[in-house]
């Protein structure tokens, strides 16, 4: 009986340490990437400039136009969002395993790091500018397009299961393309019927927020986003390996 107690005790701390091992490895890619990020500021400023040329150039063209009693204008604002996010996400994240290639560094993890440690370290950290981005463009809608939350906390629900399930996808497909070399054709070719599904309940969860709908009203879409998301990143990790050691 003492032996099986002893036995069961080192695979606890057996177990315990390969789960802090995986997450220390998990926070030094992420804060490599941060590093490299703060350094280049290549997706930071391909994100902010994209999305803020979309929103300045549709404010400027139909911001005089929109009128608050319009039913159409908070589709319209809704709309605009995800597809300002879903852009600004193919132009600044799609290098996330490209610059890895780039410089040499992609072997360097395969050999030192656990392989879903890899991915969920940039996981994180697309999902952190997502999240960011998320907020500027709201910002931004909210000042040049007079764009009126009637519920902000269904709002960012939406952003945060929105921001988790597009991060998982943009992440696993900048790793299928990191290698090919029609890069940005192939990733933008992949990565739209993947989303579109997520684009679609996103946009109508907003436009729900926007005018106030009731959680009730709104509990379909918000249970396809966490639907989608488990969905999404599930397949994200039980596909990495695959990808990441070919």
């Amino acid at each position: 009986m003492a032996e099986q107690i002893e036995r069961e005790a080192r695979y606890v701390d057996s177990q315990s340490s390969a789960a802090n091992r995986f997450w220390r490895a998990t926070w030094a890619v992420m804060r490599k990437d941060v590093r490299s990020e703060l350094r280049t500021r290549y997706a930071l400023n391909a994100l902010a400039m994209f999305a803020l040329t979309v929103v300045l150039v549709v404010s400027f063209y139909l911001g005089p136009r929109l009128a608050q009693s319009d039913p159409l204008t908070p589709g319209l604002q809704a709309a605009l969002l995800w597809i300002a996010l879903f852009f600004a996400a193919l132009t600044g994240l799609g290098r996330a395993f490209i610059h890895e290639e780039e410089t040499q560094t992609a072997t360097f993890l395969r050999l030192h790091a656990p392989t879903l440690a890899v991915f969920v370290g940039k996981w994180l950290l697309n999902m952190a500018l997502l999240l960011i981005l998320s907020a500027i463009i709201s910002g931004l809608l909210t000042l040049l397009l007079q764009m009126r939350v009637h519920n902000w906390p269904m709002l960012a629900v939406t952003l945060s299961l929105g921001g988790m399930g597009l991060g998982a996808t943009v992440t696993l497909l900048a790793a299928i393309i990191a290698r090919a070399s029609a890069r940005s054709a192939l990733f933008a070719a992949l990565a739209f019927p993947v989303a579109f599904p997520l684009l679609a309940i996103a946009m109508t969860a907003t436009e729900q927020a926007i005018t106030g709908a009731t959680w009730r009203a709104a509990l379909p879409q918000i249970q396809g986003l966490g639907a989608y998301t488990v969905a999404v990143s599930a397949a994200a990790l039980l596909l990495f390996p695959y990808v990441w050691d070919a």
